[in-house]
This record gives C-alpha cells, sequence and structure tokens, in this order.
C-alpha cells in the first residue's frame, strides 16, 4: 500500500499504526505548500484533488481518504496487531473515539492553533472553547493507559494530535496532568517513539526547504 504523507501531520497517526501492525507500506511525503510528491514530483492533487493527508492507495488500487477511515481500514487489515476493537460497542467506542480527536481536537481545536493566518482573536475564542475538551479527556484519561483497554488506532491518531502541543505553546500540557502522563508514556512507545524520529528529521528539512524557496 502506498500512504501519502506530510511530516507530523495527522498522518503521522497511520505511520504508527503501521509501525504497530510491523506492516510495510511505501512512504510517499507531500509538500503541505506546494501539493508536489518529494518523492517523484508529482501532483498529490492527481491522487487526492483535496490535497490533503492521509491518503492510502490500496494494494488493489483503491484510494481512500480521511484519517478515522484509513485508520480503521489499516487495523482491519492487519487482525494480529489487535489495533482495532471488537464488534458492537467497542467497534462504536473505537468510532466515538475517532471522531472525538478528528472534529473536537484535531479540527476543533489544533488546526485553528497551527494557523498562521488566524487572528488572534479568532484563536483566543477557538481555544478558550476547546479547554473544556481537554478538561473531559484529562478525566477520561485517569486511571487509564489507552483510551480502550488496549492500545488502538484511536492512540495512535491522539499522540499525535496531543504532540501538536509543541507547537502551541497557549496549550500548556502541565494543565492537564492525566493528558501529559498519558502523551509521555505513549511517546516513549516504540512505534510510536520511531514515527516521531522519522517525521522529525523530514519536517526540519521539510522547514529548510520552504526557507530556501521564500
Amino acid at each position: 500500500m502506498d500512504l501519502y504523507f506530510s511530516p507530523l501531520a495527522c498522518s503521522m497517526a497511520t505511520r504508527i499504526a503501521l509501525n504497530e501492525a510491523g506492516a510495510r507500506a511505501n512512504y510517499l511525503e507531500v509538500d503541505p505548500r506546494t501539493k508536489l510528491v518529494q518523492n517523484d514530483g508529482s501532483d498529490f492533487r492527481q491522487v487526492n484533488p483535496l490535497g490533503l493527508v492521509p491518503t492510502l492507495r490500496t494494494d488493489d488500487g483503491q484510494v481512500l481518504t480521511e484519517n478515522a477511515a484509513i485508520l480503521q481500514y489499516v487495523a482491519d487489515s492487519f487482525p494480529g496487531a489487535r489495533i482495532s476493537s471488537g464488534p458492537g460497542m467497542e467497534r462504536s467506542r473505537l468510532q466515538q473515539w475517532l471522531c472525538f480527536i478528528g472534529t473536537e481536537l484535531h479540527k476543533g481545536l489544533f488546526s485553528t492553533m497551527l494557523d498562521r493566518k488566524a487572528p488572534a482573536e479568532v484563536k483566543a475564542y477557538i481555544l478558550c472553547k476547546g479547554l473544556s475538551r481537554l478538561d473531559h479527556l484529562d478525566n477520561y484519561l485517569k486511571g487509564r493507559e489507552f483510551l480502550l483497554d488496549h492500545f488502538t488506532v484511536a492512540d495512535a491518531y491522539l499522540v499525535t494530535a496531543i504532540n501538536w502541543s509543541f507547537a502551541t505553546p497557549q496549550i500548556e500540557l502541565t494543565k492537564w496532568p492525566a493528558v501529559k502522563a498519558y502523551y509521555e508514556r505513549l511517546r516513549a512507545r516504540p512505534s510510536v517513539a520511531r514515527a516521531i524520529a522519522e517525521e522529525l528529521e523530514l519536517y526540519k528539512a521539510e522547514v529548510a526547504r520552504h526557507r530556501t524557496a521564500a
């Protein structure tokens, strides 16, 4: 399978899931500004017209978009890795957390806080609104190792989102000790540590490339 990604973006969750499964993939880096695939210079928008990562091309050539859908596809493709959930309510709980992370944290909070063009007053409003989401997450994580009863793709997505706090000083994790402890614990997990280390180097190269082009 081919995974189109940008360094340290939400697509890193799929890299974590693939690491966790011990699975191989072709990693195709997309420049978030130019939308060019760094591996071959092609236009990523020919694969995904929206130009958004992650995008996955399966082994049989189907193109799948949207983080939550891709994560569940990867989890189901490698059942031995146990990064999915059982049927029924357990499956619904997995989807619940994927939706919460995607809407309330990723798009609802971090996307605006990371947007350099967003006005200060907009960021202040979004941050105030987002605090209750972090409070909810902190209360939920007290006494829990993972979001469900074992590591799943929802954890891969959550640790990816929390990792963005390094670039959003307004979101100081010490205010949410259970979230902070969760992040530090998962950041040390081999599949997560490897993904962050690999993508951090690519992110540094991306920043240098943009500075040269400016």
